[in-house]
């Protein structure tokens, strides 16, 4: 990779939205990202804190929560398409117009589903099979990761 081809590597990274970027071949490894790394904050002063006396309340026993309330995050059904590859996720084909698909929508195979930009090529992403979508897992211009869910669908 010669220094012209690295130099607009580095400028189409530094116009979109991802966070991070490596990039691998047999000639070497090239890695961008946005994160900032600061230095770590130590104390100045140690604070002891002052003993506290305690206090006994009584108090009216509390029911206990079983545990299938307690942390029951909510699961659509259906199965799950996966991200293809490393991109920005867009929920339509431009910012004016309205989504490839809503929940509750009904799909064929091979409808699109959403694309992903990986560096500036559109990939449409299809549905697998006919269904019915029953969840967007991604937000529009979020960053997805190869393999992370995007859509499921029923």
């Amino acid at each position: 990779m010669n220094i012209s081809e690295v130099k607009d590597l580095m400028s189409q990274f530094d116009g979109s939205s991802l966070r991070e970027f490596s990039y691998r071949n047999a000639e070497g490894e090239l890695t961008f990202s946005k994160n900032e790394h600061g230095p770590a904050l130590v104390p100045e002063k140690v604070v002891t804190p002052t003993p506290v006396q305690e206090v006994s309340v009584a108090s009216a026993p509390v029911p206990p929560v079983a545990a299938a309330e307690e942390n029951t995050p909510f699961a659509a059904e259906g199965e799950l398409v996966d991200s293809p590859l490393v991109g920005v996720a867009y929920l339509s084909p431009s910012p004016d117009q309205a989504a490839f698909v809503s929940v509750g929508d009904t799909v064929k195979k091979g409808q699109t589903l959403l694309i992903i930009e990986a560096m500036k090529v559109m990939n449409e992403v299809p549905a697998p099979r006919d269904g019915v979508v029953t969840e967007i897992v991604v937000a529009n211009e979020a960053v997805v990761e190869f393999g992370q869910g995007l859509v499921r669908i029923k």
